[in-house]
């Protein structure tokens, strides 16, 4: 009953943060809408099933809401208290990933395995995913791999690929975009093409 109870004032402080942390949001009603909070309140049910053996379910549970919110949480992970996921698309979470208390988590973060090659070698339980800090910021994109740790109150900037662990408060940014003035010489054909066509149209 205590874990019942638990959980709940848990999802309660989710949608507190939403109503903090989200500047659109005015109300506890219209946080209830907010995209990812489902994806959020499900892992936390799927969590508790993973931990009791309830594998299966715990997976169905975390696939809805996959479907759902395009949020992907795998019931093994271990999610902190007021925890935020913002906008929520594309995010994804693997199974032996930790994230702290108060993290904030962008759009299309991932925090992820170095890949099969590498972790079908590794020991039986032994961390295949990254640990995230208290109070730690993941901005849009950012990517972490691998058992790395990223230490409290840093922040990782935009598009950012973390693969060796971060200091607390540290800041970790991807390379700005480069403005070139308009005019001057003509660019070599390379250039253009590396401006102007996406990636899969060879």
């Amino acid at each position: 009953m205590s874990e019942q109870r638990g959980i709940f004032r848990t999802m309660r402080e989710d949608l507190r943060v939403v109503v903090e942390r989200d500047p659109s949001i005015r109300n506890a009603a219209e946080a209830l809408w907010h995209p990812a909070l489902p994806a959020l309140w499900a892992h936390r049910v799927a969590h508790r099933l993973y931990r009791r053996g309830l594998r299966m379910t715990a997976r169905l549970v975390a696939y809805g809401a996959r479907r759902s919110t395009c949020v992907e949480i795998h019931p093994g992970a271990v999610l902190g208290r007021r925890v935020f996921i913002d906008h929520g698309a594309a995010v994804v979470i693997g199974e032996t990933a930790v994230v702290g208390d108060d993290v904030t988590i962008f759009h299309q973060v991932t925090l992820g395995a170095v890949g099969w090659w590498n972790d079908n070698n590794r020991p039986e339980g032994e961390r295949r995913h990254p640990v995230i800090g208290d109070g730690v910021v993941l901005g849009t994109g950012a990517t972490v791999l691998g058992p790395v740790s990223v230490g409290d109150h840093a922040i990782i900037g935009a598009m950012a690929l973390v693969t060796k662990d971060v200091r607390a408060g540290a800041r970790v940014y991807a390379p700005a975009a480069v403005v070139k003035p308009l005019g001057g010489a003509p660019e070599l054909m390379e250039d253009l093409l590396c401006t102007t066509a996406s990636a899969g149209s060879w």
